[in-house]
């Protein structure tokens, strides 16, 4: 099977539990070929951990030339008004993937988060957004940004509904682990089991794993 890419993971800058050059080592091993380092943040650490991830990124890069390291942010918990702000600002700090900490069914996150993180140009990837709406996954469409299908208990459980919507409206997809911990990251196998689990045919969870990825990675330059 083909490699994947893995664009929402955490390290312990925030929750995690791992350092960057573990988490390559183990995503390298289960056929990622990229990965995004995203650890959650608001105003008050976004500029350090962000600074910590271009490190990490720079210097995986000069000992694997099948591989890449991308730096990231999840913005989490953070007023849905502040995210076309900070957003921006991460792009600033040297982000290349922005993600939104989205509504989850498990979490209380701020209603409008999800509309909020569709409008912004600034985001790449909408979280486990949950019960999403039609309109916030019509806005994702119209400005190019993903919509996460989760490996994570808990934040899976709205899976079925983004997949159906973002099937009807022509969203696009992808699937990440929000990984924490080891044996949180995922195999091209496993992608797959979350993508079908979710209702995609063999063919569209094909395109969500192996296609969508070659997307953003294009849109971010890579």
């Amino acid at each position: 099977m083909q490699k994947i890419c893995d664009f929402h993971m955490h390290s312990l800058f925030s929750d995690g539990e791992l350092i960057p050059s573990e988490i390559v080592r183990r995503t390298y091993i289960l056929n990622n070929r990229a990965i995004a380092i995203t650890d959650h943040a608001d105003q008050s650490n976004m500029e350090s951990i962000i600074k910590k991830l271009v490190l990490a990124s720079e210097f995986v890069s000069k000992f694997y030339s099948d591989f890449t390291l991308i730096p990231g942010i999840e913005l989490t918990h953070v007023p849905p008004k502040s995210i076309p702000i900070l957003a921006r600002e991460a792009k600033r700090y040297g982000a290349r993937i922005v993600v939104v900490h989205g509504e989850t069914p498990v979490e209380p996150v701020l209603p409008g988060t999800n509309t909020a993180a569709c409008m912004c140009d600034d985001v790449d990837i909408l979280a486990h957004p949950g019960i999403i709406s039609e309109e916030a996954v019509s806005c994702a469409k119209d400005n190019g940004i993903f919509l996460e299908l989760s490996y994570r208990c808990g934040h899976c459980l709205g899976n079925g509904r983004v997949a159906k919507l973002a099937s009807a409206i022509g969203a696009k997809l992808l699937v990440n682990s929000d990984a924490h911990d080891i044996g949180d990251h995922l195999s091209p196998e496993a992608a797959l089991v979350v993508a079908k689990g979710a209702g995609l045919s063999q063919s569209e969870a094909e395109t969500v794993l192996f296609k969508n990825p070659e997307i953003l990675l294009k849109k971010i330059g890579l």
